[in-house]
Parts: structure tokens; C-alpha cells; sequence
């Protein structure tokens, strides 16, 4: 793969056209890709089992070939468009464009205008991949929806008509293999302090029906390091809707606490109408329910005291290198090393992320890599030696690397072919109980 001019191995993102991701987790929509036949297929192959409504390589696509390229391919979309009307019964189509069409240079706006016009449920975005990865294309989709189909209901919902109603951009859905968790997760742990989350991917979502009521919420909430940032940005500027920014994934109580503390005290500020006691109750009860579990691990802890992993290092976007590290550090008692974000982070974002990372202990310093190449950061991987029992968290790309340094290996970020994800979820309390299961439950097996 290309990025920035240059090849990188073992890639862990994808191309701007990978943002077809965004669309297939929105229930009832499907993308109509305007691009070679290859590219719904790399990106199906890529992220696996993600086919959602209509994905993969079920998406409706022009299958540019060397005649559109010459003649132009907007009568072939223009097809497939009236085409997958026919077929397809759909909600929202969003039409995102490849390369051969970005480089030929066919006016797909005009077009998709043309049938908005009539009443359909149309979006146009750019995405060729030549100009951005899916990280960046993701935050393009869904301001691209808001500009161009949420707009049209503006008049019956109210900019911040509703007090206790948020919208949460946090997990890029397919990305972030526990995405569908993670947002059931946060949607539960904000209904629990007083506030109704849009979600607006997945099964906890409302479909199009939510989209339409993103201007009635209050404010926003951005659990990310960065993507996602440019959709937050917009919707203040466009609706007047201010947000609070929590830059990692919150994992186990720690985080968690603060993240719901943050959001609590931003939504009395706002003036949401909640109840503070019955919301820090509620988030003490969870606290403590997540210290009981731990409690119960005294005695495991005791017996493998000698077995378990002392170290860890974590190839992942930043959102999850800083919050697995605090996580692990904090609560687990597994020191982190050597650190390797993943996500092409842009350089304007660096050092808020290494300054986050370095809240993590005022004791030890934990060294940061920004390095989208994979075979690169193995390679500096394969260098570093310490003492003791070693784990590695990361992709499929990971796992081979693992064994050569006889390091315990489990599987978080995609591509994840060796592990199935459905509903998990690493945020929360719960994700923090489960990310200690997976761990030990891999420490245990290289017992039998």
C-alpha cells in the first residue's frame, strides 16, 4: 500500500475508499462505489466479515474499466444508481468515488444532485484513495451525510432542542474490531448518568431515523486522539453544538470514571438536565462492581505471580496505545514498553498524543513510535530485548513476530484473522474485565 508517496508493509489501514465501512455500519445503507472492481473487494478482504446490509463485495459498483476512463464512467453510475433503487431496498445511498474516477475527473456531485432532486436518499463524498486513508475518509462520510441528507430535516429538528441528548463519535466502525461493543457500551454508560446517546452506527443505533436528529442534541461527546475531530468541529460551527473531547479509549475504572466525570460535569455546564447525585452514584456502583471482580482475581494472581507477562507492547492506533498503556500499567500491573501507533496520525496531533501517553506515570517514560509501516516497526521491535515474560498486542501481522521472541501475543486490531469479534467490547468497565480475560486466558493456554 501507498501512503505519502512511499510503500509501507503489513499495513493496519486502508485507502480512503475503506470509509465505505462508515456507510455499511449505518443500518439500511448501502455505497455505491464509482471504481474499479478491485477496490470493495480489497476492502472486504481486508476487514473480513463485514459485509453488513450491503458491503463487501456485495456493494453495488461501476466496475470502471478502460472505456470509462476514456470516455468517462457518469452514464455507468447513473445506471447502477436507478439500478440498485430497483434491487436494493434502501434507505440512504452514499456514493463514493476511487481513483479512476477522481484522476478522469466525472462530476458525481452533479449527478447525485440530480437525484436528491427527486426526493432519494442520496450522498456524494470523494474518496479517492489517493488523498487521504480511511481514518480521514471516515470523518469526510459522515459530515458529507450531515452537509447533504440531514440538512434537509433541519426544519423539524431544532438545533440543541434536546437537553439530555448527545451524539458520540468514537469507534470507527470495522476499524475498531470491537466497535459494535464499544458503542452498545458507552450508549449504556451514558443512559446510566442521565444523557440519550445517538450512536448512529451499528445495531444500538436508529438508523437514518437518528442521523436526522443529530441537530437536536445538546452537545457532542469525542472519544478519539484525533480522527473523527474535523466531524466535531463541523457540527459546532454548524449547529452551535459544543463538544467535550476525551482522547483515548477509557479502559477498566480508572479511565472510566474520568470519562464519565468529564462528560457529566460538560453536560451541567451545557445545561442538561440530569441528576448529579443519582449520575455519581450510579458511576460509584459500577466502580465498585468492577473492584469486585478484581478482588477475585487475588488468588490467581498469587499462584502465576512468576507466569504472567511482566511487559507489553502494543501496535494499534493511538486511541488504544494510550489506553490499553494507562489500563495495563494502572490496573493490571503489566508494564508497558516500547509503543507503536499505527493510525497515520497527522504530524499536528503528535505531540498532544505523546504528552497523553506521558500522563501515564510521572516514574518511567514510555517510548512512542508513530509508524504506519508494520514490517518497519517489527523490525525495531526485533532489537529490543527485556527481562522477563513479554506481550505483544496488535494485528494478525503480529502473531509470527510473537512467537520469534517467545512473547505472548494477543490479537486486538485488524486485520484479525486469527480471532472472531462480534459484540466484544475493551471500553468501559467491562471492556477493562475483558481485556484482562483475553490476557490470562492466552497466558493459561500455553499451560496445557
Amino acid at each position: 500500500m501507498s501512503l505519502s508517496g512511499g510503500i509501507i508493509e503489513q499495513t493496519r489501514l486502508t485507502c480512503a475508499i475503506g470509509a465505505m465501512q462508515t456507510v455499511v455500519a449505518i443500518p439500511r445503507a448501502v455505497p455505491i462505489l464509482h471504481s474499479g472492481p478491485g477496490c470493495g473487494e480489497m476492502i472486504a478482504g481486508f476487514f473480513e466479515r463485514s459485509t453488513g446490509y450491503a458491503g463487501g463485495t456485495t456493494s453495488p459498483c461501476t466496475n470502471f474499466s478502460e472505456k470509462e476512463v476514456v470516455f468517462g464512467g457518469i452514464n455507468r453510475l447513473r445506471q447502477i444508481i436507478e439500478n440498485t433503487y430497483k434491487v436494493l431496498n434502501t434507505d440512504l445511498q452514499v456514493v463514493l468515488t476511487g481513483c479512476t474516477a477522481g484522476i478522469v475527473g466525472d462530476d458525481v456531485d452533479s449527478l447525485v444532485a440530480e437525484f436528491a432532486g427527486q426526493g432519494k436518499p442520496i450522498v456524494s463524498v470523494e474518496t479517492a484513495g489517493f488523498k487521504a486513508t480511511n481514518y480521514e475518509s471516515h470523518s469526510l462520510v459522515v459530515k458529507a451525510i450531515i452537509d447533504q441528507y440531514v440538512d434537509l430535516f433541519i426544519e423539524d429538528n431544532v438545533p440543541r432542542s434536546e437537553k439530555n441528548t448527545v451524539n458520540l463519535f468514537a469507534s470507527i466502525p470495522y476499524q475498531d474490531p470491537f466497535w459494535k461493543g464499544n458503542l452498545a457500551e458507552y450508549k449504556r454508560l451514558l443512559a446510566g448518568i442521565g444523557l440519550k446517546a445517538n450512536v448512529l452506527f451499528g445495531p444500538e443505533s436508529g438508523g437514518v431515523k437518528e442521523w436526522q436528529r443529530i441537530p437536536k442534541a445538546n452537545f457532542n461527546i469525542l472519544v478519539s486522539p484525533w480522527y473523527g475531530k474535523p466531524i466535531a468541529d463541523h457540527l459546532k460551527l454548524k449547529y452551535g453544538q459544543d463538544y467535550t473531547w476525551f482522547p483515548h479509549v477509557p479502559v477498566g475504572a480508572n479511565e472510566t470514571e474520568k470519562f464519565l466525570n468529564q462528560v457529566l460535569e460538560f453536560a451541567i455546564n451545557q445545561g442538561a438536565q440530569v441528576d448529579e447525585n443519582k449520575a455519581r452514584t450510579f458511576i460509584k456502583h459500577q466502580s465498585e462492581a468492577y473492584y469486585q471482580e478484581i478482588d477475585n482475581l487475588a488468588t490467581f494472581l498469587l499462584e502465576f505471580r512468576y507466569g504472567l507477562p511482566n511487559h507489553v507492547h502494543i501496535l494499534h492506533d493511538a486511541g488504544y496505545v494510550v489506553g490499553l498503556s494507562k489500563f495495563l500499567l494502572h490496573e493490571v500491573g503489566i508494564i508497558p514498553k516500547e509503543q507503536f501507533v499505527t493510525d497515520g496520525t497527522p504530524e499536528k496531533y503528535q505531540d498532544l498524543i505523546r504528552n497523553d501517553l506521558k500522563s501515564t506515570s510521572e516514574k518511567r517514560e514510555i517510548p512512542i513510535y508513530f509508524e504506519t509501516d508494520g514490517g518497519k516497526a517489527q523490525e525495531i521491535l526485533r532489537s529490543i530485548r527485556h527481562k522477563g515474560r513479554g506481550l505483544i498486542i496488535g494485528s494478525g501481522w503480529d502473531r509470527e513476530l510473537a512467537k520469534e521472541k517467545g512473547y505472548d501475543f494477543l490479537s486486538a486490531a485488524v486485520p484479525t484473522p486469527y480471532r472472531l469479534v462480534m459484540t466484544t467490547n475493551y471500553a468501559g468497565f467491562s471492556g477493562g474485565l475483558r481485556v484482562i480475560e483475553d490476557i490470562y486466558m492466552m497466558v493459561l493456554s500455553t499451560y496445557a
